[in-house]
């Protein structure tokens, strides 16, 4: 189990906030906390099974092997914690919290802990402390219809951020394959073994016509769901004979006018050249997520070798930058590996140093009204830098006070595509950029 570099309990963690970062929300706190340390569920926790479970829907986002996770098929693919309008500190928590999405990360090890208390109520308790209520997610209405296809509705088009996102990864794998090209950070191609291990049908290239069956139900029978994602591992050859371009346009093309009206329609793929980009605005995508990972040039060509080989750090961010031409640049939205550039042994030893390279990354692209969002590192255990310690709390509270000023500076309009912004309403659930927004 890998180390961590600083902890808390629940009183230490309200005086952190207090003291020095009182202009965040404490639910950012929190939430940023929690998704560096992960969570780990007392039986009594998961006793009631009718909740939505985790999908596993791309990277296991787990800080163990999942054989070493005897719970990970029964665990909720999220918690949404919060202290009831009449409780605070007075009434056994730490700090009132308003309603805040957080994406489940197993850790055994972790201090925090998902209970059920004595009153039936489930709690997240830190370090034995209770520091809030908790909910699990519902069940959408459209996992409990048939389909065609005989695959649970869960591996073709799962639900996250508290359902308003259906995840599509069309393709399970990465062509950035072994050590010398695979982003160092990203357990992808470890996932699907470890999925396969242990039985689940995780299928390596999704149907194209089992997406549009998906959609059209969800479509007619949920008023939740508001968007969709396309996305997968980088092709940089050939798949099913088509280049990447042809592969993941086939997706959205095979989706009818009215589909592609009902939802916003986004897609994460690798940094395309402008004409592609436009052949994807022709298909339907609206929303476009060429990942750039990590800001500092040199450590781009460390973490994400097969990116700088097959395309170049240099060469990624130009076209970045011409896609707003493409997609308009409140469309493009890159994400950054948030605490990545902390990995130990390869990256900034010094948070603010670390801070600082990412924030400069931020500017550039904020300035050019480009509003890029972030994610927060969790080291897998098989990728290359899963035996590092997660960043301290206090590098992503400093990175999410930085985000938020320069998102003001540039009077920047909140990134579409990620539904209500702000504390209480944020649904995007791995990293805290919305809820501060």
């Amino acid at each position: 189990m890998t180390p961590v570099r600083d902890m808390h309990n629940a009183q230490s963690l309200v005086k952190l906030w207090r003291h020095e970062f009182a202009d965040l929300p404490f639910e950012a706190v929190v939430k940023q906390d929690v998704l560096r340390q992960g969570l780990s569920f007392t039986p009594a926790a998961l006793a009631d099974a009718d909740f939505k479970k985790k999908d596993y829907f791309i990277f296991t986002f787990d800080r163990a092997p999942l054989s070493s996770l005897p719970d990970h098929k029964r665990v909720p693919e999220e918690i949404r914690i919060f202290t009831p309008a009449e409780s605070g500190a007075a009434q056994g928590f730490a700090a009132a919290l308003q309603p805040t999405v957080i994406s489940v990360r197993l850790n055994p090890d972790s201090p925090y802990v998902v209970d059920r208390g004595a009153d039936g109520n489930i709690v997240l308790l830190l370090s034995g402390e209770a520091l809030a209520q908790v909910l699990f997610p519902p069940v959408p209405e459209y996992y409990r219809q048939q389909f065609s296809f005989d695959k649970p509705i869960g591996e073709v088009a799962p639900a996250i951020e508290w359902g308003y996102l259906i995840y599509l990864t069309v393709f399970r794998n990465c062509q950035y394959f072994g050590k010398d090209e695979e982003c160092q950070f990203c357990d992808i191609n470890h996932n699907w073994r470890q999925q396969k291990r242990e039985g689940r049908p995780y299928t390596g290239v999704k149907d194209p016509a089992h997406i549009v069956e998906a959609l059209e139900k969800i479509a007619a029978s949920d008023s939740v769901a508001k968007a969709f994602t396309i996305t997968g591992g980088s092709v940089t050859g050939k798949l099913q004979g088509k280049d990447e371009i042809e592969f993941y346009l086939q997706y959205p093309r095979a989706m009818s006018a009215a589909l592609k009206e009902r939802f916003i329609s986004k897609m994460v793929i690798q940094a395309w050249e402008l004409d592609d980009c436009k052949k994807a605005i022709d298909a339907g995508v609206r929303i476009y997520h060429p990942n750039y990972e990590v800001w500092d040039a040199d450590l781009f060509k460390k973490i994400c070798p097969g990116k700088e080989r097959f395309i170049g750090r240099e060469n990624w961010i130009s076209r970045v930058v011409a896609s707003a031409e493409a997609f308009g640049a409140m469309n493009v939205i890159p994400n950054f590996v948030g605490g990545v550039e902390m990995a130990d042994g390869v990256g900034f030893s010094d948070e603010d140093q670390a801070v600082a390279s990412t924030s400069e990354g931020l500017e550039f692209f904020m300035s050019k009204g480009i509003v890029p969002r972030f994610t927060t590192w969790c080291p897998e255990p098989f990728t290359p830098l899963g035996e590092s310690a997660p960043p301290p709390l206090t590098y992503y509270l400093k990175l999410l006070r930085n985000y938020r000023a320069i998102h003001r500076k540039y009077q920047l309009p909140v990134p579409p595509g990620y539904g209500e912004a702000g504390v209480g309403k944020a649904v995007f659930s791995v990293s805290a950029f919305m809820d501060v927004l």
